[in-house]
């Protein structure tokens, strides 16, 4: 079966910290002082080994975005959305072309349904010496309706989603405009998280590369599609022109698409 198949250590799973089903737990990543084999930091953001290694073979690596447990990437400004980005893709970058890996997987779990354990707001790097990157993601999902472009930064809605329900993604180049990318990034956060659904608790960001490439895809998380999960059957549902208008309308209004 042409599938990457990685191993889950359960026995460390079971040993994992948990508050985003239990709020009353304490958050780890609140308690700096105790944190060990920190990287790198720019201010309160801070980037680290992590010390749960469920993935068997694999480095695996963890973004602190802040020192506030209770705001997430829409309430950043626009200065601390840049350094979050640009710390994650510089270190993404690092890893990339430290000839260790095959492939580095770089992602946010944010919310109950977004398959995270801590609710405090951070991003997760994954190096993995053996991996098949062509099956990672096929290029139509992340391609679609244009909503804006600036500097080369595209940001679109997906017509060929990969799970489906309003996915979108940014694309620029390798060495493009992080700011921007960033930038976009947050806009689409906000939407997911403010106006895409009343039942929308949660999201994901996926990074990938090929080709001189970055992209990034937005993904609201709710319950997954039984076609999906059972039949690999991808909806495309029959409002994506309006929420694409409707990006437009609240974040582009000035025109300068």
């Amino acid at each position: 079966m042409n599938i990457n198949l990685l191993k889950f250590n359960t026995d460390i799973g079971r040993t994992k910290p948990e508050n985003m089903i239990h709020a009353e737990n304490a958050c780890p990543f609140c308690d700096v002082e105790h944190l060990t084999d920190i990287i790198d930091t720019d201010g309160d953001i801070i980037f680290l080994r992590n010390k749960y290694h469920v993935v068997e073979g694999a480095d695996q690596f963890v973004l602190i975005e802040g020192r506030n447990c209770n705001i997430d990437m829409p309430n950043y400004s626009t200065e601390k959305m840049r350094r979050v980005i640009g710390m994650g893709i510089r270190h993404w970058r690092e890893l990339l072309a430290s000839g260790k890996y095959e492939e580095v997987l770089f992602f946010k779990n944010y919310g109950p349904m977004s398959g995270g354990t801590i609710r405090h707001p951070h991003m997760q790097l994954v190096g993995l010496p053996r991996l098949k990157s062509e099956l990672l993601f096929d290029e139509a999902e992340l391609r679609g309706i244009v909503i804006a472009e600036r500097v080369g930064v595209e940001l679109n809605i997906s017509n060929c989603p990969r799970v489906g329900f309003g996915e979108f993604n940014i694309v620029t180049d390798f060495d493009g405009a992080l700011d921007t990318l960033a930038d976009f990034l947050q806009i689409a956060v906000h939407y997911v998280s403010n106006f895409f659904s009343k039942r929308t608790t949660s999201y994901n960001i996926f990074f990938y590369h090929r080709a001189g490439k970055i992209f990034a895809k937005v993904m609201s998380r709710n319950a997954t599609s039984p076609y999906f999960v059972g039949y690999n059957i991808h909806f495309l549902p029959n409002n994506v022109e309006r929420i694409a208008a409707e990006v437009r309308s609240y974040y582009f209004d000035d025109g300068a698409n």
